[in-house]
């Protein structure tokens, strides 16, 4: 997923904003689903990208943070999912030097 939003910890970068990817991996019982051919047996996948947009758009001083709102509220919106993964990467940080990304990545 990508997103530009307004994380960082200098006050630039929270007025400014960047480019950010999010990379999310869940864990679900898909067997209903699998046998239904039903979107209500399983995890709607537009309903997580909003769940993640929506996080995304809170502007944090950390990408630690984001990740862990994301994480939280992925577990709490979506019961069914029994474990998540996920990776934030900042595109083109002002660390002083030319570098592609920073990411953090968490897990629950």
């Amino acid at each position: 997923m990508e997103f530009y939003a307004y994380h960082g910890c200098f006050d630039e970068e929270r007025k400014i904003g960047t480019w950010f990817n999010v990379d999310l991996s869940m864990e679900v019982d898909t067997s209903k689903a699998e046998e239904s051919d039903n979107l209500d047996d399983t995890v709607n996948y537009q309903e997580v990208y909003a769940v993640v947009k929506r996080e995304m758009m809170i502007s944090s001083k950390l990408l630690e943070n984001v990740a862990r709102r994301i994480l939280n509220a992925i577990q709490k919106e979506f019961p069914a999912v029994s474990y998540a993964w996920v990776k934030v990467k900042k595109m083109n940080p002002p660390l002083g030097g030319k570098m592609e990304s920073v990411s953090v990545e968490l897990e629950s």
